[in-house]
């Protein structure tokens, strides 16, 4: 136990010491941040507010029916062909050329820019001219366009989890999906990321030759433990510097948010009407979470998810220890790499599917396969998830480990110490049987 300490020790110190180490572990957080308040930012300024001209031949249209909040019209009366070549120098984004049997003919309308038109104002501008032509075209058969407007009504629904003893908590479908997204995405990345750090390790000191030495005094599956181990710590340590980092940072972005035009805007919004402004707020994706983590046991998420990164990494860099052993040189790895990443990526695939039916049969199997259920259990726990399936997905997952450690274990101890040789498939399955 002790030899393993010292492994584990001297992985943990050796990595965490190293510059890439602290700028991995510093630029993530800015990345992270970067992805989310920059679009924020640029959302938060103010926006230029598009001129368009506009032609009405059917002389159908007036200035007070040419309202919108992002665009600004102009009825004018001049030749097409003179608008044509000075709406540009005018300042105008676009022409419009509505024609005399517009009414008949609504799909002859023609937008005329210097540049192609962007799908936002396309859209504005063919909302307010359809909404003109509606209204005359309802008034000419009888029907009143104050009836039609009560006709268009919105369903909105709201989620409600019933638990056997008859409690009722507020959840929300969507908030699950986006937190099962985040969790899965996370075991993802750290499954491939850490675990190829524990290859790349064992290959770098086959390759030097160090390993004699070290295993001169040290039994293999004892470094091979001890290696793992030590890289995860290291893992475990960037997580929590990319958590404080991330949190403070966001902390900082969220200032000038506070102080920001939109959210004066949504402010005052609330202020004028506050049934609108809830309807923004229930819409928006943190409400949405919000409600999911309210309704989920966090306790049992956070453990779970625990569980679930240790032992699907202890999982899969036992394997990848196993290549880094049976080769000596990284690009010499590739083609057994494929092999261990293949479930890795099935897994994350699969997991789109769990998001979209959690409790599917195909769900279920990939939450019980060790290959696969550390990402697609973690997927269905917001959820809910039957304590007898918890409990069978992770033992089965230890069973995985244990088994995938032993394999690992008998082509590591022969694999370290083989040189000049190239490996197959084939080769290593023999490794299995060897005596020793």
């Amino acid at each position: 136990m002790n030899k393993i300490l010292l492994v584990i020790q001297r992985e943990y110190f050796t990595r965490i010491q190293k510059k890439s180490f602290w700028i991995a572990s510093l630029l993530g957080p800015l990345l992270i941040t970067a992805i989310y308040a920059v679009p924020i930012w640029l959302a938060m300024q103010d926006k230029e507010v598009k001129r368009v001209e506009i032609l009405d031949e059917s002389g159908l249209f007036q200035t007070k029916d040419l309202v919108d909040k992002e665009v600004e019209f102009k009825l004018v009366n001049k030749p097409a062909a003179e608008l044509k070549s000075t709406f540009s120098k005018d300042g105008f984004t676009a022409f419009v050329h509505l024609p005399s049997d517009i009414l008949a003919h609504a799909k002859d309308i023609k937008i005329y820019s210097e540049k192609n038109l962007s799908l936002p104002l396309k859209s504005s501008i063919e909302r307010v001219i359809e909404k003109k032509v509606r209204a005359i075209l309802m008034k000419d058969a009888g029907i009143a366009s104050e009836v039609y407007e009560k006709t268009q009504i919105e369903v909105s629904s709201e989620t409600i989890t019933v638990s056997e003893k008859g409690d009722e908590t507020s959840s929300s479908s969507g908030g699950a999906m986006i937190l099962a997204g985040v969790m899965g995405m996370l075991l993802y990345i750290t499954l491939l990321l850490y675990g190829s750090q524990v290859m790349n390790g064992v290959i770098e000191e086959k390759s030097s030759r160090i390993i004699e030495v070290i295993i001169s005094s040290i039994k293999p599956y004892q470094l091979m433990l001890g290696k793992i181990l030590g890289v995860g710590m290291v893992g475990l340590t960037q997580f929590l510097l990319w958590i404080v980092l991330t949190f403070g940072l966001s902390q900082v972005a969220s200032t000038f948010y506070t102080v920001s035009p939109v959210k004066q805007k949504v402010e005052q919004m609330k202020k004028v009407d506050p049934e609108v402004a809830k309807k923004m707020d229930d819409a928006s994706p943190m409400a949405e979470v919000t409600k999911v983590i309210e309704s989920t046991n966090i306790p049992l998420v956070v453990g779970g998810f625990l569980f679930y990164f240790l032992f699907g990494y202890l999982l899969y860099s036992s394997l990848f220890a196993a290549i880094g052993s049976a080769v000596e040189s990284v690009a010499e790895a590739q083609q057994f790499t494929f092999i261990v990443m293949l479930p890795i990526i099935m897994a994350f695939i699969m997991a789109q599917f769990t998001m979209q039916d959690p409790d599917s049969t195909m769900a279920f199997w990939a939450s019980m396969i060790p290959f696969t259920s550390p990402i697609n259990m973690m997927v269905r726990l917001p959820y809910g998830v039957p304590a007898w399936e918890l409990a069978t997905s992770m033992t089965l997952l230890v069973l995985g480990f244990l088994g995938c450690s032993w394999v690992s274990a008998r082509i590591y101890r022969v694999g370290i110490l083989m040189y000049g040789k190239k490996i197959t498939v084939k080769e290593m399955a023999k490794w299995l049987f060897y005596k020793g």
